[in-house]
């Protein structure tokens, strides 16, 4: 019997000795896992800026100005009224290289700031609102198609194309072209000439003429990735206005539950309106905002409406989020168009001489929206001198609750601890990665590394004899 115990004893240490040197022991993670209030300026949502930009035979002109760090989201609001004969007083034209240049210039100036834009264009006249200011049907097509090489450049860049080109403020409506006939072309010709990016219409019914369908079609209608339509959605400039969103809504109820199918992967947003509206009260708004996945509004417009959030309190009578409680209706909202992903556990694996590393992470997505875009994800290790010394892509991220990720470790690391980030992020610009993604935890966040920590480990390399 002691020789039981005593050889019990010797395999316990060698298994203490095996885990600590040769095998792989999991590690769960001591990170703060409760979701932050903070405000983040994560890509592609959130209250956006418009900023006016016009388009002639000599460039682009618009106020740089407007571009900050408080602000990732921007409305390009793009007047191309020079190129129509309706508004020139001379001819129809097509775009010309110096107004596609000055186009791709904005965009590249965007990129290089890692700002992202919703692109709008319009022929009314410093994006007025004259109507009937559109050249002919033949020529709107052809400037589509004119900028939809440069706009496809920026697939990362671009949140989504708004459709416009027609009417005031380029908004689908008012001027006598305002109809199927011109509108359905216009819709084809920007998803045939652009390949990932949301192409975003003024009303549902324009999809449903799109589509071939009318209202009764909708209730059971999907539309399959594999369709252009699968990226068309809507915009909406009259949102809480009314009960039909100031004409957008035929039918409210039953179209933002066939819209809710195409935002859960497309962005929704515009421009609340009507100050004395009641869908606009917090604790009336706040269920079809998680309903129809609001992404992006405009934070100007309506001034009342955007002050009387400001102005009043979440409390439980607008939900269960007791976090928020007390906190302002404008920081409730802010917070939670699109997505935002909490991290709510983190184990990593790995040997103690650290031949490989793997994570496996819990994350929940506490916003209104989803993750549009499938971003590219890359661990790093950092030491303590807050040096990355360890860099690999470990593949991609998209909307999900469970991530697991590996990487093999070609890598002579001294022992030490390491912090691991994670970094999700759209694409690099000279080495440097852009739109990237943050999750809503305190203290995880390094805004140099634009990464996430989701962990630390401890190379111990042991020698048994």
């Amino acid at each position: 019997m002691k020789f039981k115990k005593i050889a019990a004893m010797v395999a316990a240490v060698f298994s203490v000795i095996a885990c600590l040197s040769f095998s792989a022991c999991k590690h769960a993670q001591e990170l703060n896992y409760t979701e932050s209030t903070a405000r983040i300026n994560n890509p592609d949502q959130g209250f956006y800026r418009p900023i006016y930009v016009r388009v002639n035979e000599n460039g682009v002109t618009y106020n740089k100005n407007i571009v900050t760090a408080s602000t990732q989201l921007y409305h390009l609001r793009t007047d191309i009224s020079a190129f129509s004969g309706a508004v020139n007083g001379n001819a129809d034209k097509p775009l010309n290289q110096a107004a596609l240049d000055g186009l791709d210039g904005l965009l590249s100036y965007l990129k290089s700031k890692d700002k992202n834009a919703i692109v709008r264009f319009a022929y009314a006249p410093n994006f007025g609102d004259m109507k009937d200011a559109e050249p002919a049907k033949e020529v709107i097509l052809q400037h589509i198609k004119e900028v939809c090489p440069v706009l496809d450049k920026y697939q990362n860049t671009i949140t989504a194309i708004e459709a416009g080109m027609i009417g005031p403020w380029g908004e689908m409506h008012s001027s006598a072209i305002a109809n199927a006939e011109h509108i359905s072309p216009i819709i084809d010709t920007f998803l045939s000439n652009t390949s990932t990016i949301p192409l975003l219409v003024r009303t549902p019914k324009m999809i449903y003429n799109y589509l071939g369908i009318t209202i009764n079609d909708i209730d059971d209608y999907s539309i399959a990735a594999t369709e252009k339509a699968y990226r068309l959605g809507l915009y909406n400039d009259g949102y809480l206005g009314s009960n039909s969103d100031l004409g957008t809504y035929t039918n409210r109820e039953k179209e933002i539950a066939f819209l809710s199918r195409q935002t859960a992967h497309l962005p929704y947003g515009g421009e609340v309106v009507i100050p004395n509206s009641p869908l606009h009260d917090i604790q009336t708004c706040l269920p079809e905002m998680n309903q129809i996945h609001l992404s992006y509004l405009n934070v100007e417009w309506n001034n009342q409406v955007i002050d009387k959030w400001k102005n009043c309190t979440y409390t439980s009578d607008c939900g269960s989020d007791s976090l928020y409680y007390g906190k302002t209706a404008f920081e409730y909202i802010e917070n939670h168009m699109g997505y935002r992903f909490v991290l709510t556990n983190s184990t990593l694996t790995y040997t103690k001489t650290l031949d490989y590393v793997s994570a496996s992470l819990t994350l929940k997505n506490v916003g209104f929206g989803t993750l549009h875009r499938t971003k590219n994800a890359k661990l790093l290790l950092v030491n303590e001198n807050g040096e990355a010394v360890f860099s690999a892509n470990v593949g991609t991220f998209n909307e999900c609750t469970n991530y697991d990720l590996y990487t093999d470790l070609n890598v002579n690391l001294q022992n030490g601890k390491y912090d691991v980030y994670l970094c999700l992020y759209g694409e690099e610009l000279e080495g440097v990665p852009l739109y990237c993604l943050q999750f809503a935890n305190d203290g995880l966040w390094n805004a140099d590394l634009k990464a996430n920590k989701i962990g630390s480990i401890e190379v111990n390399k042991v020698t048994v004899e």
